[in-house]
């Protein structure tokens, strides 16, 4: 299957190149302009109906009309002068949030989505009354906005709103803030926009530049990235297009992710297939381009269909997740590995084949081989002294895996940015009121049975909740049309977004709740804090179920593809190692170093897939290139030192380049999106360099040829050399080297 696809593609190149430049410019304009009608931007959405707090939003959408998708935004009022609020200045600022709350804003006209497929958000705000702070020093209204706040669609109409509303108040002599979800994102994006511009720009401008540095070729260097950006439009339009088919709704973030593993993964692809390439037609200059670059995709094409088909099967173990957030990562991530995996055995070769030694052009080292160099000099140490590199590797590890002690997890999802005009307005509200203001939590009451509620008893619910320590303030109880449900709203003196929020929420309140519901009748807590509390609860579950499964899962994968039973295990202790090695390095830099409550929920998890299964990837081209080394005659460790020699600038080139692409995420302003960005760089880094450049090597070179009982390479050269088959057989055997001198395993 592999061999057929690739020799289709080197023999008809040009179809196929003018086939994915149709299909990844056509996806990925359906992608951006339909992006933002498939994503959930409410995390309480992705929590099952069990969960106390996911109930409590189904009761607010049936009985109270808060849709799922509505935004508040709390507008502060206060005079420009910074005086005290009179009762004039009162009623203007009413009058002026009435009038208002009764005018449409229109969305403004964009040019980055087309006119049809954009989703108008034009719409009148939700205006509530005003609520006047200790002292009149400023009045509060919640505004209400519907839709994806992620969308730049509805962040254009809140500024059209801000906009408004500013320049209402300026003539009356007040001056307005806003603080909450949507305006702190808006201001945490354009206080953001050029440092991401930045980060995206030396991004490319890395990649470049290694290949450069590693091709000294200009096509050899832009041709990969030019190629990849293509298919990673098409993967991610391939994703948006599964999930309107299917009704899924993905997290805002995962998108963006894809686009980064994507670029990581797709240049890691490219890289290990020109390596090659350029390898062979060293070899063979005799031959043509064309032919090579079809025997070159084949072999290569079976390590690089594993690597992808781990990550996949990795990441088709979140279906199991009780989380939606990542039960919906699964799928996502692996439709476009797979669409990505698809290019790599159709489009790339392709390219090779129409490029073929111009690829190189202008670099002249395809006429003649290379000098042995510093993976070639460390080929020599790791088969001579194989057992202290691995213990070398193995101590580097325990020592960064030793910051896992006293790990804790960080469920708050701020923006990350302190100095935006939102936060600014928010720490003036939290100098007079309680923290909690501009987010309360809910607590609903319905009646099982649809008769009224019984007032007396809502009214002492109310009462007892008011009495817990840590409530700050009660809004009155709000009935509904039919009177069998009631909400009472209350506000926290802790930011609903920290610990001691959700401690509340979990603990204390609940408690009463339990206590104080009126008999026959339900009573569910929302709200942020208590949203985020249930999260905890879901994923703690989840990372009992995942991880044992997705390891299982990859243990499989890795003994149907090396056919061995030690290979697998070797591999996946030392992926295992990586995985430790990398979290306990983001608890002490994040949780030790910077004093962050701890680490982010999403991190273990996200971090386990990505640095197991990418990890993986360079483990299993290693093994791969050291069966096939194996395979020829000599001894075993000089087959590991000649591996590592061809495949080292390999994996360390494509571990650069996909820790440089996670790596730009470190510069988001949200502090989870900082962690997974440093650690997954970290891991990959730790992968690549650590993994399998010297521990699985070094590991190899101890075992020798046993590592692939029952199949062993040796055995596997005789059968070859007998039927002629073998594609080793026909070449003249590599002269003597130093390291060949090694006895034999």
């Amino acid at each position: 299957m592999i061999r057929a696809l690739t020799g289709f593609s080197t023999r008809h190149p040009w179809k196929v190149i003018a086939f994915w430049a149709l299909l990844g410019i056509g996806l990925t304009i359906l992608g951006q302009a339909l992006m933002y009608r498939v994503t959930e931007s409410q995390l309480g959405g992705f929590l099952p109906e069990k969960y106390d707090s996911a109930a409590a939003l189904k009761v607010a959408e049936d009985k109270f009309g808060i849709k799922p998708d509505a935004n508040a935004v709390t507008m502060l009022v206060k005079r420009a002068d910074g005086k005290a609020l009179g009762v004039a200045d009162q009623r203007r600022a009413e009058a002026a949030a009435a009038a208002l709350g009764r005018q449409r804003v229109t969305m403004p006209k964009s040019d980055d989505a087309p006119g049809l497929l954009a989703k108008d958000y034009s719409q009148k705000p939700k205006v509530t009354p005003g609520t006047m702070a200790p002292r009149r020093a400023f009045v509060l209204f919640s505004v209400g906005l519907s839709g994806n706040l992620t969308d730049p669609g509805l962040q254009a109409v809140f500024k059209e709103f801000k906009k408004k509303a500013s320049s209402r108040y300026t003539q009356d002599g007040l001056r307005t803030g806003f603080t909450g979800g949507l305006a702190d994102l808006v201001d945490s994006e354009e206080a953001q926009k050029t440092k991401n511009t930045v980060a995206g720009a030396l991004t490319i401008g890395l990649i470049v530049l290694l290949n450069v540095l590693v091709f000294r070729s200009v096509m050899a260097a832009l041709l990969p990235l030019l190629a990849v950006s293509l298919v990673g439009g098409a993967a991610v339009g391939a994703v948006v297009g599964a999930a309107l088919l299917t009704g899924i709704r993905l997290d805002p973030s995962t998108p963006q992710l894809i686009s980064v593993v994507l670029l990581g993964i797709g240049i890691d692809y490219f890289l290990f297939l020109l390596f090659r390439f350029r390898e062979r037609l060293r070899a063979r200059p005799e031959r043509g381009a064309r032919e090579i670059a079809g025997e070159v995709t084949g072999r290569v094409g079976s390590a690089i269909s594993s690597a992808a088909l781990t990550i996949v099967a990795a990441f088709a173990t979140l279906g199991v997740a009780n989380f939606g957030q990542f039960r919906v990562l699964g799928p996502a991530v692996a439709i476009s590995v797979m669409v990505m995996l698809l290019a790599s055995l159709t489009f790339m070769p392709a390219l090779l084949a129409v490029t073929g030694r111009t690829m190189f052009w202008p670099s002249r080292t395809l006429k003649h081989a290379p000098r042995e160099g510093s993976a070639g000099r460390f080929g020599d140490v790791v088969a001579r002294r194989p057992l202290a590199v691995a213990i070398g590797a193995v101590v580097l590890l325990g020592a960064l895996a030793a910051g896992t002690a006293g790990m804790r997890m960080d469920y708050s999802g701020g923006s990350g940015s302190s100095g935006t005009p939102a936060a600014a307005t928010a720490a003036e509200i939290s100098r007079v009121l309680p923290a909690g203001m501009s987010d309360p939590t809910d607590v609903y009451v319905t009646s099982g049975d649809g008769s009224a509620l019984d007032r007396q008893r809502v009214d002492a619910l109310a009462t007892a909740l008011s009495r817990t320590q840590g409530v700050g303030r009660m809004s009155p109880v709000v009935y509904d049309k039919a009177g069998d449900a009631a909400r009472i709203g209350l506000y926290p003196t802790a930011d609903p977004q920290s610990q001691k929020a959700r401690d509340l929420v979990s603990g204390p309140v609940r408690t009463t709740v339990a206590g104080h519901t009126p008999t026959g009748a339900e009573a569910h807590v929302g709200g942020t804090a208590a949203i985020f509390a249930d999260i905890s609860t879901a994923v703690s579950e989840d990372l009992k179920t995942v991880f044992p499964v997705a390891a299982a899962l990859i243990a499989l994968i890795l003994l149907l593809l090396l056919r061995s039973v030690l290979a697998p295990v070797v591999l996946m202790i030392s992926v295992g190692l990586g995985f430790a090695a990398t979290l306990g390095a983001s608890a002490l830099v994040f949780q030790h170093l910077r004093g962050e409550p701890g680490v982010n929920f999403t991190l273990p998890l996200v971090l386990f897939l990505f640095v197991v299964a990418l990890g993986t990837d360079y483990n299993i081209l290693m093994s791969d290139r050291i069966r096939e080394e194996m395979q020829r005659p000599g001894p075993a460790r000089s087959a590991v030192a000649r591996a590592v020699r061809h495949t080292a600038p390999a994996v360390a080139t494509a571990g650069l380049v996909l820790a440089g692409s996670f790596g730009s995420l470190a510069v988001n302003p949200a502090p989870s999106t900082q962690q997974i960005g440093f650690a997954t760089a970290l891991g990959i880094l730790l992968s690549a360099f650590v993994l399998s450049i010297a521990l699985v090597p070094a590991l190899a070179a101890l075992l020798g040829r046993s590592l692939w009982w029952p199949v062993r390479p040796r055995r596997a050269v005789k059968q070859a050399f007998a039927h002629g088959h073998e594609q080793h057989a026909a070449e003249p055997t590599p002269a003597p080297t130093p390291h060949d001198r090694i006895g034999t395993s």
